[in-house]
């Protein structure tokens, strides 16, 4: 039964820390074959008058942004066409890049891609994981399936995706998407 504690300046909020707790866990049982219920996580506050480092008392750094909630709203903005608000969520040098290895780098340029594909598109989602890359960047994996409609108007549903992204400072910087559109579309024309 792994336990671990962890001592944090006082400043971060009981969702920060419950995230925090939370990926602890996770990390643990990528090593360790624990349940979650098996993993310990004690968080231990320190005032910040109890704390220094340098000869200078400190202020903790403020909390990433949950990385999955951005991919959500991003997704659910492109979902609604909403794409100044989907534009909110996007770093200065984001990349997206579809089947087929379609780089794109514009929101419009994507409207415009899909355009001759499909109608418009949802997504039902299975589910959603976050990890820490070495570098700077946060990945979030969503993967579901696909529902919409063809150019013709004819419905489809049930069709496998799995969309990475890269987040850096809370931006997204980069979507990498793989689906079976292509594969469903060849077996119903």
């Amino acid at each position: 039964m792994p336990i671990i504690e962890l001592h944090i300046l006082e400043g971060y909020s009981d969702d920060d820390k419950t995230r925090l707790g939370q990926a602890l866990t996770d990390a643990v049982r990528i090593v360790v074959p624990a349940t979650p219920d098996a993993v310990t996580v004690m968080i231990h506050e320190m005032p910040r008058a109890d704390y220094m480092r340098g000869r200078t008392h400190r202020t903790p750094a403020p909390a990433q942004p949950d990385q999955i909630s951005i991919v959500r709203q991003f997704l659910t903005a492109m979902e609604m066409r909403d794409l100044d608000a989907a534009r909110g969520f996007l770093g200065v040098d984001f990349t997206m890049t579809f089947p087929g290895n379609k780089q794109m780098h514009k929101l419009e340029d994507l409207v415009a891609w899909a355009a001759p594909r499909y109608r418009f598109v949802t997504k039902t989602y299975a589910g959603f994981e976050a990890l820490q890359s070495a570098d700077a960047h946060a990945v979030v994996y969503c993967h579901g399936t696909l529902s919409g409609e063809w150019p013709d108007g004819t419905a489809f549903a049930g069709i496998r995706f799995i969309d990475r992204f890269e987040v850096t400072n809370g931006l997204l910087t980069r979507q990498d998407v793989w689906n079976d559109i292509s594969e469903h579309k060849a077996k119903t024309t």
